[in-house]
């Protein structure tokens, strides 16, 4: 397996310094956000470039939006730049694209999954000509509404899109805070796992048993190794069941500059979480 980051953290700075970091510092693999450090499709050959440069493997684009979006025009236009955004990493060999389905309101939740499964089958048919994988990461979103984003979901999407290259960004952080076992969701989805999110989540039991799940900070993010995932196992099963692919780090940790606090804590996080992520490969 390779180790690489998500450059969201630092999606302040400039992509070539971000590049420089990863490489520097023995990442095998770049995840490079689309909002803050590609401006337009053209740009996305280029930038591709510059890290296989520095011997960067670049796993995927990821693009930040609601796929579902209830405005037509607004998701007309998220649409029409998503189309191009993965037509523009397919002739690159970008192997993998990450999008969130999102979530209409105003829809029922059939008619989401259809209206999703209709685009995602868009997509497909927009890159058929290449291997490039449409992958969906499991965040629920700012109002915990999105859809695809639990084992019920995924069963539900991969139904109405059988086609294996919608895949899964497989982060564990977001199911262990909804009570669902990361390690069974992610043996029955394997086969759909087109790379896996280096990000955990921390449990303060005191708060959660003293206030209960409608309750505020009982759970947050943390770097890999800091949480609840047993690591060495969850990736040695990952293997175990054919995934040879990249784990990204999403770095969400506030103990070390998250969000957008000191550049060299962020740049430690990413450190902290590499060396974790190696022990547990070795």
């Amino acid at each position: 397996m390779k180790i690489g980051f998500y450059t969201s953290t630092l999606g302040d700075r400039p992509i070539d310094e971000v590049i420089d970091f990863a490489a520097s510092e023995g990442f095998d693999a770049i995840e490079i956000d689309v909002g803050s450090h590609i401006p337009t499709p053209a740009d996305v050959a280029p930038i591709v470039e510059k890290a296989r440069a520095r011997g960067l493997f670049v796993s995927s684009l990821t693009l930040f939006g609601n796929q579902l979006e209830p405005d037509p025009a607004a998701r007309t236009a998220l649409h029409a730049k998503t189309e191009a955004f993965v037509r523009a990493a397919a002739d690159a060999d970008v192997p993998v694209f990450v999008l969130f389905p999102g979530h209409n309101p105003a829809a029922s939740d059939d008619q989401n999954y259809a209206d999703f499964a209709a685009f995602a089958k868009d997509l497909l048919a927009a890159t058929s000509g290449s291997p490039i994988r449409i992958a969906m990461e499991n965040w629920p979103g700012p109002h915990k509404a999105f859809i695809a984003v639990t084992p019920a979901g995924w069963r539900k999407l991969f139904a109405l899109v059988p086609d294996p290259r919608l895949s899964l960004e497989f982060d564990p952080s977001h199911l262990i805070w909804q009570g669902i076992d990361p390690v069974a969701a992610r043996r029955e989805f394997a086969s759909r796992i087109a790379i896996l999110h280096g990000k955990d989540t921390a449990i303060d039991e005191d708060k959660l048993s003293g206030a209960g799940y409608f309750s505020e900070g009982w759970w947050t993010y943390v770097l890999p190794g800091r949480g609840r995932v047993d690591w060495k196992s969850f990736l040695a099963a990952a293997k175990a069941d054919g995934f040879d692919g990249v784990v990204s780090i999403e770095h969400e940790d506030r103990a070390f500059g998250w969000p957008k606090g000191d550049l060299e804590a962020r740049r430690k996080g990413h450190r902290v979480a590499l060396e974790n992520l190696r022990a547990a490969l070795a």
